[in-house]
């Protein structure tokens, strides 16, 4: 629980002091690093309610998750392809698949 309650913290600290918005520059990556993020933090839930849950796979996931979508969209806009709205296509399907599933998890109990 002190884990959840400093990670609170330091998330709130940083959402003071960062500002807020996102110059259309980083717009691509931050998308796609919030959609791959997103779709670790549903895949964990998924993964907890089905008993399956390990955290280092899930801090692992998030980490190469992120690096990865976020290193597809800076491959894409270097041979200028829009590739981020590929792997935001991806992600979101898998977003969606997770909470079908946690849907139907959530009503068999």
């Amino acid at each position: 629980m002190i884990y959840a309650i400093i990670g609170l913290v330091f998330g709130i600290i940083g959402g003071i002091l960062t500002p807020g918005f996102v110059p259309k520059v980083y717009a691509p990556y931050f998308s796609v690093a919030l959609m791959a993020g997103l779709d670790t933090a549903f895949g964990g839930l998924r993964a907890a309610m089905e008993g399956d849950y390990d955290n280092v796979v899930f801090l692992s996931g998030f980490l190469v998750n992120i690096m990865l979508s976020v290193f597809f969209c800076y491959a894409g806009i270097m041979m200028d392809i829009d590739f981020y709205m590929v792997v935001i296509l991806v992600l979101g399907m898998r977003i969606f698949n997770n909470l079908a599933i946690i849907r139907r998890l959530y009503l068999k109990k």
